[in-house]
């Protein structure tokens, strides 16, 4: 992959959203660092609720933070005013609602479609070149609410990739695809990667899993593990020095205590109710 499509593009740390509840405020999201490369199509993972949507939302530039620091090709996002952020979405962000008529306008047909976004970021395109591409040719002249579920999927994801944008957004994608969408949906934000764009989804989709370059593992709105190619999933420890075991290694610690030994070359974690070994406690 060519140098140049392979540069930070989004840099976070220390990431924290807070949302209001009936019983006071709930973190989704506690102290959380990424790193999203321009290139790379990576994948954030984790049961429901434990924070992708809210994390894409940040990514995606459409919510600030509650804590930490987001800094978009080195520059700080804080210090953007509101339509500073419009015009770089705008530009800059194609974003896939989980779902998707959701990012459609409801009045315009498919070609329509994709003319708005072409002119919103401002590319030259040929309509029935980039509907064909997503097998959508025919239904050129045809309402969102006259397409099935998996042409409007087709249709925002062509309308997002043009250009492409130099980050992609897409929340579920293939949630609610048959086998032949979802295979057509996810080489098309691979391709997308390969053209330069950086490409972020959350998804439970094992298929989705396997086509990225790297896989972000959240739990209970902390970064538990991540996985880039081939490499083994590493654990995750954030500025803090916060690690989530995974779920195997819960069930040797009942209790939620462990003894930390540090020995010269790795850590020991031991159940409380066993003897240590010759190694030092983090206490000593």
């Amino acid at each position: 992959m060519p140098d140049h499509v392979t540069r930070p593009l989004l840099d976070g740390a220390e990431l924290l959203q807070l949302y209001p509840t009936p019983t006071g405020p709930t973190q989704a999201l506690r102290g959380v660092d990424v790193r999203i490369r321009t290139g790379t199509l990576t994948a954030i993972t984790g049961p429901s609720g434990s924070g992708k949507s809210t994390l894409l939302a940040i990514l995606a530039l459409r919510e600030r933070p509650a804590g930490g620091t987001l800094r978009h090709r080195g520059a700080p996002v804080a210090a953007l005013t509101r339509r500073q952020l419009q015009r770089l979405r705008r530009r800059h962000v194609g974003y896939i609602a989980q779902r998707p008529a959701h990012g459609l306008f409801p009045q315009m047909s498919a070609r329509r479609q994709v003319e708005q976004a072409a002119w919103l970021r401002g590319v030259p395109i040929d309509p029935a070149v980039v509907l064909g591409e997503v097998d959508l040719a025919d239904r050129a002249d045809a309402l969102p609410a006259a397409l099935s579920g998996g042409e409007q999927q087709r249709l925002a994801v062509a309308a997002a990739c043009l250009g492409p944008p130099d980050l992609v957004i897409a929340d579920e994608p293939t949630a609610e695809l048959d086998d032949a969408t979802a295979d057509l949906v996810l080489a098309r934000l691979r391709w997308c990667a390969e053209q330069g764009a950086a490409v972020v989804l959350a998804t439970h989709d094992a298929r989705a899993v396997a086509v990225a370059d790297a896989v972000l593992h959240l739990r209970h709105g902390v970064l538990s593990a991540e996985q880039h190619g081939a490499a083994a999933r590493t654990a995750a420890i954030d500025g803090f020095g916060r690690v989530q075991l995974p779920e195997p290694a819960l069930a040797l610690f009942p209790d939620g205590r462990a003894l930390v030994e540090v020995h010269t070359d790795h850590v020991r974690l031991v159940s409380p109710d066993r003897p240590a070994s010759d190694g030092r406690t983090a206490d000593d």
